[in-house]
């Protein structure tokens, strides 16, 4: 039986200053949780349906991310202040092993 591990990710707020995250990887959480957990401001309105896009995030790293679904492509694509190659909506992607040393910067929306 292996232990699950802790991975470490780096956030970069809004005023550009980097945060480490070490989450577990064992707890089932998206980032958006993980954000919230490290008690960093993040709106997240609707509190990880993906109806909102207040969790925007630009992935600023090369990690190669599962493939979004229907309702967070919509989410983004209403919402004007994301980078069309590297935003995603932080309630839809969910903490694992590959995220390890996952570079991000939170959106304008994100804002609380």
């Amino acid at each position: 039986m292996s232990l699950a591990k802790d991975i470490q990710v780096t956030l970069t707020d809004l005023e550009s200053k980097k945060h480490i995250l070490l989450i577990p990887t064992d707890m089932n959480l998206n980032l958006m949780e993980a954000i919230r957990i490290h008690e960093l401001p993040i709106k997240a309105t609707c509190g990880g349906m993906a109806l909102c896009a207040s969790c925007n995030i630009r992935i600023t790293s090369s990690h190669k991310l599962p493939e979004m679904n229907e309702e967070e492509e919509a989410m983004l694509d209403e919402a004007f202040v994301l980078d069309e190659k590297g935003s995603r909506l932080a309630c839809q992607i969910k903490v694992n092993p590959t995220l390890d040393g996952l570079e991000f910067e939170l959106g304008e929306l994100t804002r609380s």
